[in-house]
């Protein structure tokens, strides 16, 4: 006989047997339909359980499922919904290879077209005069996001901005007064790196005489950057005078290029300057501002003095100055307009002023003459720059 049935019979009888012990007042026969009844309970109770967790996870998937989807689509909107942008820079008067900002600041648009899969074009700039017609050349060629580069073409593209509000800007080395929200300002706090390459060069001058040779003093990162340079050297003397060789508070030579189209393109003149303070008895020279502050330190390195670069780390980017380079004073150009660009990817693009990352270069091919105290005073001059428990002083404007 088949099991099912067997047990089917087996059933029967014991419902027989219990209706008769019923019968006769065994009261012991009411164990068996007690002991059947928690058995259907416990199943009953099963049987819901089973139920409540497959609704909790089917409820538990779909809610995973409409996040997954919710987090796709916010994705896809972040992307610019799969859009392949145009983004064009202009730069500077100089060039585009100037191995300084302007250089610096294409490689970051390079970088994210590469990654995003964007269309990147730049426009050199030959004269002043020509920034509002190389904004408007990309502005008629539809471009999506236009990056200018420098102080001096900021006005140029607020006007730009303000009158093609759907198309993005971004203002390398552009404080941003008043915000804009189509315009992001990229600054920096020149300062801060100036500051610490000061630190440095009084930490390494044995005659007690550094210089800066810079850009025009009419663009306000140029001064910041001269202007914390000597105070960078100042507080170095005051506060650790044992680190400083000549024994004596530091004389800071600053010379500025006169104001004009070529303050950032006259590396003759930086050349002719470094000369000049080199003779007089600067054994540590800063350059700084474009092809001007190039010629200043290929020039000192030339004559076996100490060089300090600027804006990038110009080890790699000035290879002839490389043996006498200590150091560069850098603010991250290619990061921080990189990072812009990837936040117009990522939906999260901010008008009005973005802080870049700023601070010394790695030392390279100087690092063993660096003494390894004066190593230490500088990383703690850098906490305390970025915790602002230490200030520059230098204010402009």
């Amino acid at each position: 006989m088949p099991k099912v049935r067997l047990t089917g019979w087996l059933a029967v009888l014991m419902l027989l047997a219990s209706l008769l012990l019923v019968a006769c007042g065994d009261n012991t026969a009411t164990t068996a339909p007690a002991a059947t009844s928690a058995a259907a309970t416990t199943a009953a109770a099963t049987t819901a359980a089973a139920t409540t967790a497959a609704t909790a996870t089917t409820a538990a998937a779909a809610t995973t499922a409409a996040t997954t989807s919710a987090s796709a689509t916010t994705a896809a909107a972040g992307a610019t919904n799969g859009k392949k942008l145009k983004v064009g820079l202009v730069t500077d008067v100089g060039r585009v290879d100037d191995k300084s900002f302007n250089q610096s600041a294409w490689e970051g648009v390079q970088q994210a077209g590469k990654e995003l899969g964007w269309e990147v074009k730049f426009i050199e700039t030959k004269d002043t005069k020509d920034y509002a017609k190389n904004i408007k050349q990309f502005l008629d060629d539809k471009y999506d996001v236009i990056v200018t580069v420098g102080f001096l073409i900021g006005d140029a593209t607020i006007d730009a901005a303000k009158a093609n509000p759907n198309v993005k800007f971004i203002g390398v080395d552009q404080f941003q007064a008043t915000t804009v929200p189509n315009l992001a300002g990229l600054v920096f706090d020149e300062d801060k790196s100036g500051f610490l390459a000061g630190a440095l060069a009084a930490g390494m001058s044995k005659s007690g005489k550094i210089a800066a040779i810079v850009g025009t003093k009419s663009v306000p990162p140029v001064v910041k950057y001269a202007e914390g340079y000597k105070a960078g050297a100042a507080y170095l003397y005051d506060n650790y005078a044992k680190l400083v060789p000549s024994g004596k508070k530091p004389e800071v030579i600053l010379n500025y290029h006169p104001d004009g189209d070529n303050a950032f393109n006259d590396p003759t003149w930086g050349a002719l300057q470094a000369q000049n303070v080199i003779q007089s008895g600067a054994d540590v020279v800063f350059g700084g501002g474009g092809s001007t502050g190039n010629g200043a330190v290929e020039s000192t390195a030339e004559k076996g003095v100490y060089a300090i670069g600027v804006d990038t780390d110009q080890y790699y980017t000035l290879p002839k100055a490389a043996p006498k380079l200590l150091s560069s004073a850098m603010k991250l150009l290619t990061k921080g307009t990189y990072d812009i660009l990837k936040g117009i990817a990522s939906d999260k693009f901010q008008g009005g002023n973005n802080v870049g990352e700023s601070g010394l270069a790695p030392f390279h091919d100087t690092d063993a003459n660096v003494p390894a105290e004066l190593k230490d005073v500088l990383k703690k001059i850098d906490a305390g720059l970025k915790d602002g428990s230490i200030k520059t002083g230098v204010k402009v404007g």
